[in-house]
């Protein structure tokens, strides 16, 4: 099926020896650009992969840093908030003692 649909661009030698007429050419112009199409977009399709998969790891990294300096940032206002609410009460009793 592929060989009729290709047929029609040229000759294909190097996918269908047995006919008399392709037997004795060289590769085609029109098999060479199909030959360039497949091996373009196989190395097209690595390098996009490729860079998808490194963004994808940064990606994850950066969210793995971000949350993590969340925490500490939670961690700290928690501490805050306490001294705040320690200052609070020790200002109550100063002001109750008065």
């Amino acid at each position: 099926m592929l060989f009729e649909v290709l047929a029609i661009w040229g000759c294909l030698p190097e996918w269908n020896s047995t006919t008399y007429e392709c037997a004795n050419f060289d590769m085609s112009n029109a098999a060479s650009t199909w030959v360039g199409l497949i091996v373009g977009a196989l190395i097209g399709a690595a390098i996009t992969w490729w860079i998808y998969n490194r963004q994808k790891k940064i990606s994850d990294k950066q969210d793995e840093i971000f949350l993590m300096y969340i925490g500490h940032l939670e961690e700290s206002h928690g501490r805050i908030l306490e001294k705040i609410s320690t200052l609070d009460e020790k200002i109550d009793s100063i002001l109750e003692r008065r």
